[in-house]
C-alpha cells in the first residue's frame, strides 16, 4: 500500500525534472545522446553538402556540363570504337558482330543516296527519253535494294542464331539493315573490318 503510493509520488517529480532539463541549455561536457559518426561518414556528408548546388540554375548548369562531357565521350567512342562509351544502341557483342558482318560485305543499299541524286538530276532534264531512263533506273535500284536487304536479313539471322544462341538479338537485324543504308565512309561507329574479311 505505502509502496505504491511512494512510487506514484516519485513519478511526477521525475517528470518535472526531465521537463526542466529539456528547457535548460545543454552542458558541453554532457553526453549528446547519439553516437559520433566515423570520420569517413562525416567527410562524405561534408562532400555531399558541398557538391549539392544551392539553386536550380546551378543544378541545371552542372547537368548540362555532365551531359556535354558524356556526349563528347560518345563521339570519340563512335570514331575509335571504344566499347565503354558507345551509345546503348551500339553496345554489346551482338551489335559489334552485326556491324562487322555488314561492313565486310558489298551492299547495294549503301549507294542509294548517290544514285538517288543522279536519278533526280536525270528526271529534271526536259528530255523524254532521259526521264524514262531515270524512272526505269529508279525502279531497278529499289528492287535491287529490297532483294539484297532480304537476302542479308536471312543470312544475318542465321549467323546470329549460330553465334549467340543464349543472348537476346531483338532488333539486331534491323540495326544491320539501317547500317547498310549509310555509305561506308560515313558509318558510325567506324568500320573495323575490310571488305571480304569475315567477322
Amino acid at each position: 500500500m505505502f509502496r505504491s503510493r511512494s512510487k506514484e509520488e516519485k513519478a511526477p517529480a521525475t517528470d518535472k525534472v526531465t521537463a526542466d532539463l529539456s528547457k535548460q541549455p545543454r552542458d558541453p561536457e554532457a553526453p549528446k545522446g547519439r553516437p559520433t559518426p566515423k570520420r569517413s561518414e562525416a567527410q562524405t556528408q561534408r562532400r555531399r553538402a558541398s557538391t549539392v548546388p544551392s539553386d536550380r540554375k546551378e543544378a541545371a548548369k552542372r547537368q548540362r556540363e555532365v551531359r556535354r562531357i558524356e556526349l563528347a565521350k560518345q563521339r570519340e567512342a563512335l570514331a575509335n570504337g571504344d566499347q565503354r562509351y558507345l551509345p546503348a544502341r551500339d553496345k554489346g557483342p551482338v551489335r559489334k558482330f552485326v556491324r562487322d558482318y555488314v561492313d565486310s560485305r558489298f551492299c547495294i543499299a549503301e549507294f542509294f543516296l548517290p544514285l538517288a541524286v543522279i536519278i533526280l538530276v536525270l528526271s529534271m532534264v526536259r528530255i523524254g527519253s532521259l526521264q524514262n531512263v531515270a524512272l526505269l533506273l529508279w525502279l531497278a535500284v529499289i528492287v535491287l535494294i529490297v532483294v539484297d536487304s532480304i537476302g542479308l536479313a536471312f543470312r544475318l539471322k542465321r549467323q546470329l542464331k549460330e553465334r549467340f544462341p543464349d543472348e537476346p538479338t531483338k532488333g539486331a537485324v534491323a540495326y544491320g539493315l539501317m547500317r547498310t543504308l549509310q555509305m561506308r565512309r560515313l558509318r558510325l561507329p567506324k568500320p573495323a573490318v575490310k571488305r571480304g574479311e569475315r567477322p
